[in-house]
């Protein structure tokens, strides 16, 4: 491996690392009452309270919250994520 190769894979390894960094930083800090939705879960969902995301004004995809209370009664939480279009026309 030359050096010009071993450079440019380093290059791309550390702008790789950046782009990860730069999305762990734009979620949301992990609370431990709150669960991450994943395609496919299934939700107990009897009432919704209140449903949220990060920015109002914002056109594409952003971080939301739901909270709930489950079929016992008891309350409970889901983040995920939502395509917000608030922000995508000009008025």
């Amino acid at each position: 491996m030359t050096f010009k190769t071993f450079a440019s894979a380093s290059l791309f390894a550390l702008l790789g690392f950046g782009a990860l960094a730069a999305q762990a930083s734009s979620m949301p800090m992990a609370d431990s009452s709150v669960m991450q939705y994943r395609y496919g879960d299934k939700l107990d969902v009897k009432k919704v309270l209140s449903v949220s995301d990060d920015q109002t004004t914002a056109c594409g995809v952003v971080n939301a919250r739901m909270d709930y209370l489950d079929s016992h009664g008891q309350p409970q939480s889901v983040a995920y994520r939502s395509y917000a279009t608030d922000g995508c026309h000009d008025n």
